[in-house]
């Protein structure tokens, strides 16, 4: 099957076509933010349906845990935007158009400058498409590139600029396609009869509860397995910690692991293993301990356990609690690898997918980077 969509082949012209035919017939961007396509569907991990076996009773009581860790919620939209026409240009203007945008209060996803051409003087679609926080300003600058008399060099000069909220429309959600003129307000110098008005398209779609990013930094070396088996006491520092922290570098939590104060165990001259935590707040808690062939975590309402050898499914770690979580190795379901994307050994990755009544295949929860 032809899948090839690169500019000029079979594909992207009909596309193209598609695209201009329903812009003429129904005056309307055909392009929705959310809604366009995305590339063919992750390979499935299992054709089996998965049964729980957790009771409701249990699940309700995992509801009541205390939060140990509070992060906050942080929304993300994915937006498409098209500078489609202008009207109102000085009579003796002379130069190339575009608009360069950008938010005027940059966040986490979205804090960079960029570069549009205008469909009406070009006559090139040029969508820009990213993902920001749903507030703030969009910020639009209507620049003019003139070539110079001087070799190599060219004047660009700003005519007006603009910006509108998107609070205006995605707190609460009103529109989430928009077009319109919107009057620019002009730079000194430019001042002329009619105020200079770019027709901006825009879509947006409803937004949701962005993932965290979360970085684990070891104050000393530690065995890469160091999280799943008890360790010798020579490889153990008593003064180590892993400082997790978000992606902006705020601290969250620090992990320490370390031998037990309660006895030894009978059966084996290992002694036990625990992992505590410090809050940003310098209060301890323990968060682990190591019983038999498994991880304890939550006061024993959550179980980490290797599986010494590989399910039916491939998976290598299964965390079962009032859900079950399993991890495999690689990019897998929603983070599988994308055609463009920089390739990385599929060994320097983990999923994590919880299997549910309400995801019986698995849906992706988290994605661990392992280098």
């Amino acid at each position: 099957m032809d899948s090839d969509r690169s500019k000029g082949r079979k594909l992207d012209v009909g596309f193209s076509g598609t695209t201009r035919h329903w812009e003429e017939t129904f005056g309307r961007r055909y392009w929705k933010a959310g809604a366009m396509y995305r590339g063919s569907d992750p390979s499935p991990l299992t054709t089996i349906p998965f049964q729980s076996n957790i009771l409701s009773k249990e699940l309700e009581k995992s509801n009541q845990n205390k939060m140990i860790i509070d992060l906050p919620e942080v929304k993300i939209a994915e937006v498409l935007l098209e500078i489609v026409g202008i009207k109102n240009l000085p009579e003796r203007h002379k130069g190339k158009l575009f608009v360069m945008f950008n938010k005027k209060h940059p966040d986490a996803f979205y804090n960079v400058k960029r570069r549009l051409t205008i469909l009406s003087e070009s006559g090139v679609k040029d969508v820009a498409s990213f993902q920001c926080e749903p507030k703030g300003e969009l910020f639009f600058e209507l620049v003019s590139h003139s070539p110079s008399n001087l070799p190599l060099t060219k004047l660009c000069k700003t005519m007006g600029t603009t910006s509108f909220s998107l609070e205006d429309f995605l707190n609460p959600v009103s529109e989430l396609s928009v077009e319109r003129w919107i009057q620019l307000q002009p730079a000194s110098g430019n001042m002329c009869s009619k105020p200079i008005c770019l027709r901006i398209a825009v879509s947006f779609s409803v937004p949701i509860q962005a993932p965290y990013e979360l970085h684990m930094i070891r104050s000393r070396g530690l065995s890469k397995t160091f999280c799943f088996f008890p360790l010798s006491g020579r490889e153990q520092h008593a003064n180590s910690y892993t400082s997790v922290v978000e992606k902006t570098g705020a601290d969250i939590i620090s992990l320490q692991m370390r031998n037990s104060t309660k006895a030894k165990e009978k059966e084996r001259s290992i002694p036990k293993q625990q992992v505590t935590g410090v809050m940003k707040t310098g209060e301890t808690c323990i968060l682990a301990d190591f019983v038999g062939t498994r991880w304890c975590l939550m006061d024993s309402q959550w179980y980490l356990e290797l599986k010494m050898k590989s399910n039916e499914d491939g998976s290598l770690f299964e965390l079962t609690g009032c859900r079950t979580v399993k991890l495999f190795q690689g990019k897998k379901l929603d983070f599988e690898p994308k055609c463009c994307e920089k390739k990385r050994s599929e060994r320097d990755f983990m999923t994590a997918v919880e299997f549910s009544a309400e995801n019986p295949y698995g849906k992706a929860v988290a994605l661990l980077d392992l280098k």
